[in-house]
């Protein structure tokens, strides 16, 4: 069995699967669940001045209230779980707190109707992330 578990959580349909799926698993108590939301500046959000600040901000206190949204479900599960908001390229920020927590399950979630061809050309997080880990990866569908 897993004894620390990461699972990516950001409120789309796909994360909200993710963490429904650690929720099946049903992991002992003993094991450590992280729950982590990663906050994405987009580049033009980079560009100064006031109005990316606000929009960053506003983005920042919306990942919050999911993230308290997600651990809460997750506790009424009986789960045990520990939030994580922090800010950055998700594949980059997921791949660094799995190595330092020395996790070993990454629960991601992932659109079903997302095309192939789509998914190759512009890179999926998934294989992104499977190429940047040593953890198991559990992608869960979203139908």
């Amino acid at each position: 069995m897993y004894k620390k578990i990461l699972v990516a959580y950001n409120g789309s349909p796909e994360s909200l699967s993710a963490l429904h799926e650690c929720i099946r698993i049903n992991p002992p108590p003993s094991t450590e669940i992280h729950l982590l939301a990663v906050v994405q500046l987009s580049p033009y959000g980079m560009a100064g001045g006031y109005a990316p600040e606000i929009a960053f901000t506003t983005k920042l206190q919306m990942m919050e209230q999911e993230l308290e949204r997600g651990r809460t479900l997750m506790v009424s599960a009986g789960l045990d779980v520990t939030p994580h908001l922090q800010m950055g390229e998700p594949v980059e920020v997921i791949g660094a707190l799995a190595d330092a927590l020395d996790i070993d399950l990454i629960i991601v979630g992932h659109p079903h109707r997302k095309a192939l061809a789509m998914r190759w050309w512009r890179g999926s997080m998934d294989a992104l992330l499977i190429e940047r880990v040593k953890s198991s990866i559990l992608v869960a569908v979203h139908p």
